[in-house]
């Protein structure tokens, strides 16, 4: 394993991703609840360039897991960042938002 226990990169260019949600706000809240953890020597989070995911986004994918989150709303955040990058149990919201198709394992695009 890398220097980090969890890698987590938001895309925040492309033609969608920045359209589609305030993901340098995304970047921004990820980072201050790594440090209030107690993460922030564990967790890394980086802005990305394009995921080639257009339509699916705000794009988020952490690894090493190699989770793919689509179609982030600011409001899943605290439940990605709680369950996922500290808790280390992926989570599935596509139930919650059925308009919007999800991947198959190892994905997990939100809809």
């Amino acid at each position: 394993m890398g220097q980090y226990e969890s890698h987590v990169f938001v895309c925040t260019s492309g033609d969608s991703c920045p359209t589609q949600g305030n993901v340098e706000q995304f970047v921004k809240y990820l980072r201050d609840e790594a440090v209030k953890s107690g993460l922030k020597t564990d967790v890394r989070i980086n802005k990305a360039g394009c995921f080639s995911q257009c339509g699916h986004g705000p794009m988020m994918v952490v690894y090493p897991d190699n989770v793919w989150y689509g179609g982030v709303q600011e409001s899943d955040l605290k439940e990605i960042f709680e369950s996922h990058i500290k808790g280390g149990k992926p989570r599935s919201l596509c139930p919650r938002r059925a308009s919007m198709p999800c991947l198959c394992p190892p994905y997990v695009l939100n809809s």
